[in-house]
């Protein structure tokens, strides 16, 4: 490849390099596979090696100061019970009781509903020759999910969602507030309802789950614990569910043959899904704080500083990926989207779930589409890489 005589400059805040990131990640991967930003204080890897490795090590990268680079940066206290924002021992109790949830089993009963919900929010298109995917499922469908889940009323969970894109969502070059992604505001009434009125859901599961924490004492979850549990869960469930369905739809407008493919053959959409989210991951990068000085490359990494795995750039690394560039629905690969070690992504298989039922309804009623372009736009976040609007023009298949 040509090497540019300017040195590489990346910026996560900066909304014109986040539109195709790509050619600057083939570029960090090779010309400065461990990057120093010195505006905004940060190091960076982009190769896959380096991020499996630093992901996969928690004592020495860790997530106790959170893993938003503004979170670390602002050396805040973490609420207690914020699970991805926690290290084990303590992270490995908190994370066996939601697990307790998120099991296979408990996963695949939620199929059919799911499909209910993706039916319900496809009813007012269907017919239609052009809709915005991302307004009429990408933020409908896992919102219904994780309302279901959390036992928030139906008419509520659009306050929710709206909130936490709101939190995430930033102007060009600004950075997320820490304070609102930590707020808990907004649960506590339904945490005092739902105490009189118990039912089947994730909220009472948590009230009610005994545990022995990491003084060993028997216990249940406190109240703040619950509310950040809560909030966690819905904020990941919602944007990044949703990015998810938005990627599908720009992909495969982009691709008609994988398109046609999976149309005529719906048996593929379970892997096209793990190719979508190597190929355009809803979250680009990771930040962890660097306990110890560290080596990469020949250089070191200060204890104390705030470091960026770009797993974005890992998974089209060429080292293990052949032909990492090209989208291939039969690729067969690990990619770096859900993590790595003791933090993979506990809601991985209800969005990979979500992910398939979306992209088999919609399919089903929409075998040919477009996207008008001049009308699409990609959120501005420092944290989640997706589609704010992605209005599709239907045609014939």
């Amino acid at each position: 490849m040509t090497v540019s005589a300017e040195p590489v400059y990346w910026d996560p805040f900066d909304a014109s390099l986040a539109q195709d990131p790509y050619p600057i990640y083939a570029r960090l991967r090779t010309e400065a596979p461990l990057y120093h930003n010195e505006q905004h204080d940060f190091y960076a890897v982009s190769r896959y090696a380096d991020c499996q490795r630093g992901l996969g090590d928690w004592r020495t990268f860790s997530s106790a100061r959170g893993d938003i680079l503004e979170i670390i940066q602002a050396d805040i206290e973490i609420p207690p019970g914020t699970l991805i924002f926690e290290d084990p021992p303590v992270h490995d109790i908190h994370r066996r009781l939601l697990a307790r949830v998120f099991t296979p089993r408990r996963i695949a009963e939620l199929e059919p509903r799911i499909r209910a919900f993706c039916e319900r929010v496809l009813e007012p298109v269907e017919g239609a020759d052009r809709f915005d995917l991302v307004e009429a499922v990408g933020a409908e469908m896992p919102m219904r999910v994780i309302g279901m889940l959390l036992g928030i009323p139906e008419a509520d969970q659009p306050t929710f969602r709206d909130r936490t894109d709101a939190t995430l969502e930033t102007g060009d070059g600004g950075r997320i507030n820490h304070e609102e992604i930590l707020s808990t505001e907004g649960f506590q009434q339904y945490i005092e309802w739902r105490k009189k009125n118990p039912s089947d859901d994730l909220m009472t599961e948590l009230m009610t789950a005994e545990f022995e924490d990491e003084t060993g004492r028997r216990r249940t979850l406190t109240d703040e614990e619950v509310l950040t549990y809560c909030t966690v869960v819905a904020g990941a469930g919602n944007e990044t569910t949703g990015r998810l369905i938005g990627w599908f739809g720009a992909l495969m407008a982009r691709y008609p043959e994988a398109r046609r493919e999976l149309a005529a053959d719906p048996s593929l959409i379970p892997n096209a899904i793990e190719e979508i989210l190597r190929f355009e991951p809803t979250g680009p990068f990771t930040a962890r704080y660097v306990t110890k000085d560290v080596e990469f490359h020949g250089a070191t990494v200060p204890a104390g500083s705030a470091i960026l795995f770009i797993q974005a750039a890992a998974n089209r690394d060429p080292d293990r990926f052949p032909d990492a560039d090209r989208f291939d629905i039969h690729r067969v690969s690990q990619h770096m989207s859900f993590g790595v070690g003791a933090h993979y992504c506990l809601g991985a298989a209800l969005a990979r779930l979500e992910g398939k039922v979306a992209a088999e309804e919609i399919l089903r009623r929409f075998p040919a589409w477009d996207v008008d372009w001049d009308r699409a736009e990609l959120a501005q976040t420092s944290t989640v890489r997706g589609w704010k609007t992605l209005p599709l023009v239907i045609r014939g298949a």
